[in-house]
Formats: structure tokens, sequence, C-alpha cells
């Protein structure tokens, strides 16, 4: 099979006159414009810009590498390498360059002038203090990106969090897969640099330049990311693995003896990444499925642990749920939200010995944890010890300015102390904060309503009920309020207009109750 020769397209020729070259400086900017918008998406985006000044130099300009290199690297060759690039292409590229810039010093303003923090959990590597093993395990990361890119078996929607073992000295049999990497890296390379065939040269940097190029942005290079391997960020590289793939087979096809056999096994290949294609989409249909999947690929991931155990909360197996959760925790004694989570159904379950412990290590762990401070204090108003669970409320409320549901609790712990008046306060913080608190309001009504203050209550009824008008324990309480205040013909006006039957029932039995008495 004879390989496409691709050959320039008349954007040379365009250059080449004022429509033309005005005509390339729009796509240009286009392509800009869709880089920063791509880039608004996924930071990857970005990297197609240098895929098109690759792109562009290679295919539409033919350019060699390797003599631009060359008489770039020798002064009295300098004027002769800078004849090479055609005008057009420079410009474009600088073009490509400044626009790139432009959109990347924008984004660094809007992240606020520095890098996302991450926990070494996140990416384990590069929190290791020696050189030697933050290195030797980046070059492992990328083995196993290509590893993915060629056989994409192994699937998982995280791979953090001890997912993959550090490896710590040389003696680590996965060494040999980092030299597998570089041994096919480098061939490529020399091939692409070096060989005779200006076609071969061009179509193997293009491959190359599309495989590493977008993967840039991942490599840990420049800048720490928050991720061990992530599948998205091959999705780009592919490109440029296809390109080298298919090059690749036409060669073998050209010198293979038995073309059938070749054919056959490439299209075996093919089916069968379609069937696992298909069923890693059926996975992504369900968090469940999605989340067991990754059990069998990152045995070791707390995080996988933790996914399994709150879609099991979420759907009401609390038994099951606490077996992952003790394994998450298990597999990172300081998982907080693992903690916590755990920690919360043992509440419910009244363990609350074991709660407390779980909780005060959480917050011990993560002194900023408001969830954990909240339902720390949780517990120990059921352990009947207000003042530490007051202290925990405001701690909480101290690391979380706005938290409806923790001013929730402690107006319902200041109900229990009798401390009304600051009930109500925090009660009436947590509507402010959050309109539609149910049970808040829903509390302030029931509390005005036992200490007398019926038309406080019937006031604060009927405000909640304007933000909230279908809800039925709120028209309860407001139908008990009116009660007591002898207004009846309210309480069947007011609920006659909703479609709820079963309070107009409950109104018009309380209201012959009332008149029979």
């Amino acid at each position: 099979m004879q390989p496409l020769e691709i050959t320039s397209c008349s954007c040379g020729s365009l250059e080449e006159n004022k429509e033309g070259h005005n005509f390339s400086v729009f796509w240009v900017l286009v392509s800009v414009l869709l880089g920063a918008i791509a880039m608004l998406c996924k930071e990857q985006g970005i990297t197609i810009l240098g895929l098109n000044a690759v792109f562009d130099a290679l295919v539409i300009n033919k350019l060699n590498i390797l003599e631009f290199i060359q008489k770039l690297l020798r002064k009295d060759k300098l004027l002769e390498s800078a004849g090479l690039l055609r005008k057009g292409l420079l410009f474009r590229i600088t073009l490509l360059m400044s626009g790139g810039a432009s959109i990347l010093y924008i984004r660094w303003r809007i992240m606020g002038t520095g890098p996302p923090a991450f926990t070494e959990v996140d990416n384990p590597a590069s929190f290791a203090d020696s050189l030697f093993v933050r290195a030797i395990n980046y070059n492992y990361y990328y083995s196993l990106n290509a590893w993915l890119l060629l056989c994409p078996w192994w699937l998982c929607f995280d791979w953090s969090m001890g997912c993959i073992p550090l490896i710590k000295s040389v003696s680590d049999w996965r060494i040999i897969a980092l030299a597998a990497l570089w041994f096919c890296l480098i061939g490529l390379i020399c091939q692409a640099l070096c060989s005779e065939d200006s076609y071969k040269r061009r179509i193997l940097t293009l491959g190359l330049g599309f495989l590493i190029i977008p993967f840039l942005p991942a490599s840990n290079l420049f800048f720490r990311v928050g991720f061990v391997v992530a599948e998205r960020v091959i999705y780009l590289p592919s490109i440029g693995y296809c390109i080298l793939f298919t090059y690749g087979f036409s060669l073998l096809s050209k010198q293979a003896k038995k073309k059938k056999i070749l054919a056959v096994a490439v299209l075996g290949i093919l089916l069968m990444n379609i069937m696992r294609c298909a069923l890693r989409s059926s996975q992504w249909r369900s968090e469940e499925q999605l989340f067991r999947s990754a059990l069998s690929v990152c045995p070791l991931n707390a995080k996988v642990h933790y996914n399994v155990g709150k879609n099991l909360a979420d759907k009401g197996n609390q038994s099951a749920a606490i077996k992952y959760y003790r394994e998450a925790v298990r597999l990172n004694p300081k998982y907080v939200h693992a903690m916590n989570n755990l920690g919360n159904i043992l509440k419910e379950r009244n363990e609350l010995q074991e709660a407390e412990e779980l909780l005060s290590l959480a917050v011990q762990i993560q002194p900023d944890f408001a969830a954990a401070w909240m339902n720390l204090g949780i517990v120990q108003n059921s352990l009947r010890r207000f003042e530490e669970a007051e202290q925990s409320y405001w701690t909480a409320i101290k690391h979380r300015k706005k938290y409806p549901d923790c001013y929730y609790n402690l107006g319902r712990l200041y109900a229990d102390l009798n401390r009304h008046i600051d009930a109500l306060n925090a009660w009436r913080n947590a509507t402010v904060l959050k309109p539609e608190h149910s049970l808040a309001w829903n509390n302030m009504i029931i509390l005005l309503d036992n200490t007398g203050n019926l038309a406080q209550a019937e006031a604060v009824g009927r405000e909640a009920l304007e933000l909230i008008p279908n809800d039925h324990s709120l028209m309860f309480s407001l139908a008990n309020v009116l009660g007591k205040s002898q207004k009846y013909k309210k309480v069947y006006e007011h609920l006659k207009t909703t479609s709820h039957i079963a309070n107009i029932f409950i109104c018009f039995n309380r209201l012959c109750r009332h008149q029979c008495m």
C-alpha cells in the first residue's frame, strides 16, 4: 500500500499577496480564540496552538527540522537558517505564540497569580524529597500513560491515594517500563531527525509532536499537577499515537509476506477495543458500576473505597457502606472525609463513642474541616456534653461563615438548654443564609407556639410559607398556631388554596374538634 504523500496546499502562495496574508491571519486568530475556549474547559486545550504550529511547519511548509537546527547552531549559517522559515510561517508561529502567552497570562490572573494547591495524596511523587525519586516516578507515570494508549484495558476514574506505589529504588522491577518507553522514544526521534526519506521524517516528527506536545501540561515538568495518571490527558496525544500506528502499519504491510495475517491481527485489535469501549461506556452509565469497576484496577486507592461506600450510603445500605469507609480509612489513615462520613453513619446508629473518636481525629488532622466540627458537635450534644458541643458548633462556623445547617443544630442545642432567645437567633441566621431551610422555620414556629408567642409564631409561619409555599410541615405548624388563636376560618381559607387534600382534612378535623369542645 503506497502511503499518501501530503503536499503543500495553496496557503503558501496566498501569503505572497495581501489578500492571502489576511486570510491566513484570520484563521490563526480563530485558532487562538478556539484554543482559549478549549482551555476554559480544560487546561490542555491551550496545547492545540502548539499542534497548529507543528502542522504548519511540517505539513504546509515541509520544514526539515534537523537541517534547521544544524544551521541555527552554526553562526555562519544563521541567515541561511532564517531563510528556511518562510515569512508567512514565521509570522503565524509568532502570532500563535503571542496569543498563547496572552491566554496563559489571563488564566494566571484568574487563578489568583499562583498555582492551585494540591496535597500529597493527589500526586505523591511531586512531594518526594529526593530528586531521583521524583524523576524516576514521573517517568514511570509517562510509561503508564503510554501503555494506556497501547492497551487501554485497566481504566480507573481516579489513580490517586496509593493507587500507584512510589518507586524508591532501582531494584524495583517497574524500572523496566521506563527503559522500554525511552528505548522506543529515542528510536523514533532518531528516525524522525536522521532518516533520508523526507516524507518519513515529516510523518514521524508530526506524530511525535502530536503525541508529546499535548501531554506537556500533565508531565509535571513546568508545574505540579493534581493527579498521578488521568486518562483524560491522553485524549489529544492519541492523535499522534494514531499517526505513528498507521504509518507503522503501512510499513509492515509493504514488508510482511503474509499481509492477510497482519490485517486480521489489526482488525482483531480494533474489534477488541470496540468491545472494551462499549463495556467502559456502560460502566459510566451509573456511579455504582463506575466505582465498583475501579476496585479491581486500584484496590489500594482509598478514594475508590470511599466512593463505593458513599454510593451505598446514599442508597441506604449503611452496613455495606461502613465496610468500605473503614477500608478507606485503613488505606489512608488521614482520609478525613471518610472519617467524617463513617462518623456520621455511626452517629445515626447510636454508636456515639466511636463516632466521637473518628470525628475528633478528623478535626485534629484538618482543623478547618467545618463539616466534621459540626458533626462532632451533634455527637457531643447527644452525649449531653453541651458546652463542648457549643464550642464545636462555633468552631465550624468560624471556618465556614455561611453554614445554615450548623446554625440550625446550634439552635437545637440552645432549645434543649431552654435558651430560647439564642435558639431563635440561631434559626433566624439559618433562614437568612438559606431561606428555604424548612426545619429552621418550623422549629421557630413550634418554639414560639410552645412559649405562648402566638402572634409572632403566626407572623413567622406566614413569612416561611411565602418562601416555601408547598411545605406540609409548615402548613401544619401554622394551622396549629391559628387553631390556638381561634382563627379557624383563616386556617380553612389558607389551606383550601392549596391542592393538598390531606392538609384540608386535617384543618376540618381540627376545626370540628374545637367547635365541639
